[in-house]
């Protein structure tokens, strides 16, 4: 008898998960996320430069990477990442998240780290945020993923990167 892999016991929570998030999302308040009429000049204008590139959260400095890559640390964020992250990012294809392989080539390592912990904020207050609400029809969920944790999805997001 063959067992199922990881990805065969996935598909069914996924799809479970899809379901109740698209119907949390139908039934939300209109508080939980920005109209799609929303002006966001106006928010653009009240956030500083640093958190224009790097997003709104509790990373506040430029996070600069080291030229090389920590083995230990990237293992770990691929833990976290697969625990986490996976269920609705891919790292090649639309999902119900963006792809991820390249997404240090279009944001800060700083950014990605802010997103991770802040997402609801990010989207309701960052114009990057608003676009993939747009695109993308549910708010990243709050994983309660430590600061050290995503550090280490970004060093594993490096080792991944084309």
């Amino acid at each position: 008898m063959k067992l199922p892999t990881r990805r065969t016991r996935l598909v069914p929570a996924l799809a479970l998960g899809l379901a109740l998030g698209i119907g949390l999302a139908a039934c939300g308040d209109a508080d939980r996320a920005p109209s799609p009429d929303r002006d966001t000049a106006a928010d653009e204008t009240e956030l500083s430069a640093f958190e224009l590139e790097h997003g709104i959260g509790p990373i506040n400095e430029e996070l600069v990477l080291p030229e090389g890559i920590d083995a230990e640390m990237a293992a770990r964020g691929q833990d976290v990442f697969e625990l986490n992250c996976e269920a609705c990012h891919m790292m090649d294809d639309r999902f119900v998240g963006p792809a991820l392989r390249d997404v240090l080539d279009r944001r800060s390592a700083t950014f990605v780290m802010n997103i991770i912990l802040n997402p609801e904020e990010m989207v309701r207050n960052h114009p990057e945020g608003q676009k993939m609400l747009q695109e993308y029809p549910l708010i990243m969920p709050y994983q309660n993923i430590s600061e050290d944790e995503a550090r280490a999805i970004v060093e594993y997001l490096r080792t991944v990167r084309n």
